[in-house]
């Protein structure tokens, strides 16, 4: 079983939130997370419908049988819980982390928690396994498009399991679509939702325009505007906001927007094997999508907000990642297996507007040895995500 690095946060937010919800797209790991993190607490599952219905019937009761606690899982099937928790964790003594939820469907888990436990729970963000993990576990192909063809969530590396990656996507779609898109928009809609993921898929990496995607698929922007805010709820998508630090010059204001998986990104751009991908023309944007994810991923696990932009201005001039953590780093994001000079050319120029003693540059290659020349780092693929710290 995969350690994930989220696990310490996990236990960092249990030791003081009575109340901890993990949240996350679907198979990202979040039940297998708890189960590990949390060994000896009962595990209850609103899958069973016998315990569905015990707990719709005196959510009050079905709380107090659990007087330490317990882990739910799918715990946004049974809306009533959530007042009863509140009460619960209102009249008990304090106890951090007695109960953790989990669930599939991202939003009605969070706007049932939101909306009832404001102030008493936190909430922990999981992606699809990082780059580091693989590596850790030993399970990280030795060839950089190998991993970003395939993606990086969980049932994939399952050896237990054998799923090929084109099949398990398609039903992966397949049950996003009828089990959390459908709540949220109507149900005549959801062929032309399909195809509006796949038209977004075209656009990760690029400035996002949602007067081209209305126009691709024949909707309204404000639809587009609605249905992009499906996407980002539920992690299938992240919207990378413009920097606001504008150095004197013009800067655009709008995000960019990137998938959260380059595997399931390669699926909906009908990319069939890796030597596809090698020859697509959005090869470039597939590798800065899954760069960025890593980056994602490094904060989430960390419970963190993400703190990240990019850079443009009206002339052009453009830095792919400004990521503002402990320290200020300009990422350049580059296809290349080289470690060239020409690569770090914006991360430098962009140091130089800032003036900024605390921002460092990187670039972001795809050659296997991760070093600093020049000042710049060039931080390999096997190290996307935890290399900036």
């Amino acid at each position: 079983m995969l350690n994930r690095i989220a696990q310490k946060a996990l236990l960092r937010l249990a030791e003081q939130f009575p109340i901890v919800g993990i949240t996350g797209p679907r198979q990202s790991g979040k039940s297998t997370l708890t189960k590990i993190t949390f060994p000896d607490k009962k595990y209850v599952t609103f899958d069973d419908k016998n315990m569905r219905e015990l707990a719709k019937s005196n959510p009050a009761d079905f709380i107090m049988a659990f007087p330490n606690g317990a882990v739910i899982d799918e715990a946004q099937k049974v809306p009533e819980i959530f007042d009863a928790l509140k009460l619960h964790v209102d009249s008990a003594p304090f106890t951090p982390g007695k109960f953790i939820l989990t669930g599939s469907s991202q939003f009605r888990l969070r706007k049932n928690m939101s909306d009832s436990l404001a102030g008493r729970a936190a909430f922990l963000k999981l992606l699809p396994f990082s780059i580091k993990e693989l590596k850790d576990a030993d399970l990280l192909p030795k060839n950089a498009y190998d991993l970003i063809f395939v993606g990086q969530y969980p049932p994939l590396f399952d050896s237990e399991k054998h799923y090929i990656a084109e099949d398990w996507f398609e039903s992966y779609i397949d049950t996003y679509l009828d089990l959390d898109v459908k709540d949220q928009i109507n149900e005549s809609n959801l062929s032309t939702f399909r195809k509006f993921i796949q038209i977004c898929a075209i656009y990760s990496g690029q400035l996002l325009s949602m007067d081209s995607i209305a126009k691709q698929i024949g909707i309204s922007q404000p639809t587009v505007k609605s249905w992009l805010s499906i996407l980002e709820n539920s992690y299938i998508i992240h919207l990378l906001e413009p920097d606001t630090n504008n150095l004197g010059r013009s800067i655009v204001k709008t995000p960019k927007l990137y998938f959260v998986d380059s595997g399931l990104l390669c699926h909906l751009l009908r990319l069939e094997s890796k030597e596809d991908l090698l020859l697509s023309k959005y090869k470039g944007a597939v590798v800065e999508t899954c760069a960025v994810a890593e980056m994602l991923k490094n904060r989430m696990n960390q419970a963190k907000k993400p703190n990240l932009t990019f850079y443009r201005d009206s002339n052009g001039f453009e830095v792919d990642t400004i990521a503002d953590w402990k320290h200020t780093f300009a990422v350049e994001i580059k296809s290349s297996s080289d470690a060239e000079a020409k690569l770090s050319a914006n991360t430098k120029k962009y140091l130089t507007l800032r003036n900024d003693d605390n921002a460092h540059n990187a670039v972001f290659y795809l050659g296997d040895i991760s070093m600093t020349i020049n000042d710049t780092m060039y931080v390999s693929w096997k190290d996307w995500g935890d290399h900036l710290n």
